[in-house]
């Protein structure tokens, strides 16, 4: 199944950007993103807005805005003065965009959401993961595998507390967690990597005997459960985890054990085939279809993102 997903969203980015430089180069797009350059999963986002740029010969104007939504807004608004050829944007938070998103819409620039949905908005296109369907299946698979019940604790750090993502996964694993009684907590861990282990270390101190299993909402947070464990005194397996896997930190915390299963939302692709519908749109051909990508992958297939990430 993950050599089929791969061969579709291969044949689509190919088969959308074929005639891209020889009809639509020198156009400008911008790629917009909630994210911040310190999150090594938005590293492979932004590889994928240049990768595109450089095969096109179109210009990518790319912006990070760290959680703050008043500046995402004021950077999609940017765009649309200068008369963008495309605009690619994630949602900070859910509703946060609808207005722009219309004023887009009334500039007939396209506007392609990626990484995180919101289907209040009127955007022409989605590309990426389904983070409700993601979050149910993590708490799922922690259901399935036997390793929670009725009455336990679940941990849930996020890096942004009210973001789309976040927002999102926690109603997929309510869906699961509520009818069954399982208890859970989402706590803030912040886009600062030294501070996410701060504070998540802080909480696993104060509530280890508590927590029967964690499940990272964001990167950041899943890509810093080794040096939480090592700095409590936790042992791989000790406390089993779900979350992202976007990251080398996180593909190697699969495969010594750290985390039991993660998410892989093949970022360099998101953002390819983001900009390429962008693209399409332009050219006069509308999207009217959505691009959703990710797997959760186990011990056993890990090292197959790991190649990914690592460049092999």
């Amino acid at each position: 199944m993950l050599k089929t997903l791969k061969m579709l969203v291969a044949g689509a980015a190919l088969a959308l950007t074929m005639p891209l430089s020889a009809e639509a180069a020198g156009k400008t797009y911008y790629w917009i993103s909630h994210g911040s350059p310190a999150d090594p999963v938005w590293t492979y986002f932004l590889a994928g807005a240049k990768q595109w740029e450089a095969d096109t010969g179109n210009t990518v104007n790319t912006s990070f805005h760290n959680g703050d939504v008043a500046a995402h807004q004021e950077a999609v608004r940017a765009a649309i003065a200068a008369k963008a050829d495309g605009i690619t944007t994630t949602s900070p938070d859910p509703g946060s965009l609808v207005e722009v998103a219309k004023e887009a819409n009334a500039a007939n620039i396209p506007i392609i959401n990626f990484n995180t949905p919101d289907p209040t908005a009127s955007f022409d296109a989605y590309v990426g993961g389904n983070n409700v369907v993601f979050g149910r299946g993590w708490a799922q698979y922690l259901v399935d595998k036997g390793l929670v019940k009725s009455g336990d604790f679940v941990w849930m750090p996020v890096e942004i507390p009210g973001a789309t993502y976040g927002v999102q996964e926690e109603e997929g694993i309510k869906s699961v967690f509520e009818p069954l009684g399982i208890n859970y907590e989402v706590t803030d861990a912040t886009l600062d990597q030294a501070e996410v282990i701060n504070r998540m270390v802080d909480y696993l101190t104060a509530n280890r005997d508590k927590i029967k299993a964690i499940i990272g909402l964001g990167d950041l947070v899943t890509g810093s459960i080794k040096r939480v464990f090592d700095q409590v005194g936790v042992k791989p397996g000790e406390i089993p985890v779900v979350g992202w896997g976007n990251s080398l930190d996180t593909t190697q915390e699969v495969l010594t054990g750290y985390v039991n299963a993660a998410q892989w939302q093949d970022p360099q692709a998101t953002s390819y085939v983001a900009l390429s519908l962008a693209a399409m749109e332009a050219g006069g051909v509308p999207a009217g279809f959505d691009v959703i990508t990710g797997a959760l992958y186990e011990k056993d297939t890990a090292q197959v993102y790991d190649d990914i990430l690592s460049g092999k």
